[in-house]
């Protein structure tokens, strides 16, 4: 049996209200409630970085606060959880995609 959008199983998603943040100086929507990480994911943007020698890709990992896997600096303040944080109407957000690269 295929669920189908609407069935019990998959009911429809209610989101906020849209806008726009910056994300290394490019426009990602997002929509109220969300956070940045799920703002990202939605706008297919799932690396945030690179590790290690053979510069292997970072994202999002637990998705609950407790890895460090999705460290961005927000509006100049860097150490930021993606996973945890809301996403706010022309905030700033900075990956650290042009620092990790090999």
């Amino acid at each position: 049996m295929r669920i189908t959008q609407g069935h019990l199983l998959l009911p429809a998603v209610a989101r906020g209200a849209p806008f726009t943040i910056e994300v290394d100086g490019e426009p990602v929507t997002a929509y109220a409630g969300e956070t940045i990480a799920a703002a990202l994911l939605a706008a297919g943007r799932q690396t945030l970085s690179h590790a290690g020698p053979a510069g292997a890709a970072r994202g999002l990992y637990c998705g609950i606060g407790v890895c460090f896997g999705c460290l961005v600096t927000v509006d100049g303040v860097a150490g930021v959880r993606a996973c945890v944080t809301e996403a706010r109407p022309g905030m700033r957000v900075e990956t650290r995609l042009a620092e990790s690269r090999p």
